[in-house]
């Protein structure tokens, strides 16, 4: 039987578990398999472009799971009453292809793009940072705020967004979830990076934009780059990256999908999981500014997976679901549609 997560048992155990614990130990399992980045066979994701978005399928796999998401991204879907990104992920034995787990993603991708975005903070940012503007207050901006908060202690947020309702939407849900957490709005981009440890961008628009210019750079930001996450979709202007270290997952993916797709091909770059492992130096000094130039990769995805069936399977959260057919006769499929003796799977679920 597979064992299906659905948003009410996500829900579950985000509710048990509480969001900043929840984003701690995500983190921590992100690590875990980051520092083995060369146990896993990895490939950049298969998408699927059209005017209005982009389908995307992401694999990867170590030598005993293996694990995809199905996401979407179609920044217009709000004006429809739909989420702007939709996902569900599979966890499968190698040994057999065996689906052991099929579960949500759309709550759980925002969880985990939080997690490893102050995961690589915690590597890149300068010690001691605790004011952050949060550059798009939508979907995703909550979870990157209290991810920052739970991971680095960050104690300021500075909200922007072209939408004023989304900024309201953002002090609202903080106020209730992290009083200790001050978001302070501001009337423009400038002025809320002006001052900050870190720089968030967390936009929708599939467009080339410059969100960030040089000039709003000052020495020793951290800018945290989620929004750039596929082809023709930047928010950092080119001079930014000229002055920065720039630090991303998977490089061949990046290269296509990050703000570096706006760079020369042999523009330097360094890989987040060999800061992890201590193979490379994050920060080097307290004036050095560092970009993580985050897509997402398929890796997050299965931590995160797997975080989620590890704590579900001890907290007896979700459901047993007959996704494909245990029969008393493994070569007789047909006697699915025969009628007659009901295979093993449906008896023990009926």
């Amino acid at each position: 039987m597979t064992h299906f997560i659905d948003i009410a048992s996500l829900l579950a155990l985000l509710q048990q578990r509480g969001p900043e614990r929840f984003l701690r130990e995500l983190a921590d399992e992100l690590h875990a398999d980051f520092i083995r980045w060369n146990d896993f066979d990895k490939s950049p994701r298969t998408a699927a472009h059209s005017q209005l978005g982009v389908i995307e399928l992401m694999p990867v796999s170590d030598a005993t799971t293996y694990a995809f998401k199905y996401v979407n991204g179609h920044p217009a879907n709000t004006a429809n009453g739909l989420p702007t990104v939709m996902a569900f992920g599979v966890l499968a034995d190698m040994a057999t292809g065996y689906p052991v787990l099929l579960s949500e993603l759309t709550l759980t991708t925002a969880l985990r793009t939080a997690a490893t975005s102050a995961l690589a903070a915690r590597a890149l940012a300068r010690p001691g940072a605790r004011s952050m503007a949060l550059i798009g207050n939508g979907s995703q901006s909550e979870f990157q705020a209290l991810a920052f908060h739970g991971l680095l202690g960050v104690n300021e947020i500075r909200a922007f967004d072209t939408d004023p309702a989304a900024t309201a939407k953002l002090q609202r849900n903080l106020a209730r979830q992290q009083p200790g957490l001050r978001v302070v709005p501001a009337a423009s981009a400038r002025e809320a990076v002006r001052g900050a440890d870190i720089v968030t961008t967390v936009t929708a628009d599939k467009t080339r934009a410059a969100i960030l210019t040089a000039d709003m750079v000052e020495p020793g930001m951290h800018i945290n780059a989620v929004g750039g996450d596929c082809p023709g979709k930047t928010e950092l202007h080119p001079d930014v990256l000229r002055a920065a270290r720039v630090f991303v997952e998977f490089e061949p993916q990046t290269r296509v999908e990050g703000d570096i797709q706006q760079m020369p091909a042999d523009f330097p770059v360094q890989a987040l999981w060999e800061v992890l492992a201590g193979a490379a130096p994050g920060r080097r000094d307290a004036r050095e500014v560092t970009v993580f130039d985050s897509v997402g990769f398929a890796l997050e995805d299965f931590s995160a997976l797997r975080y989620v069936h590890r704590l579900a399977t001890e907290q007896g959260v979700g459901q047993r679901i007959a996704l494909v057919p245990e029969l008393d006769d493994p070569k007789d499929l047909f006697g699915l549609t025969a009628g007659g003796r009901r295979p093993a799977a449906l008896r023990r679920v009926a």
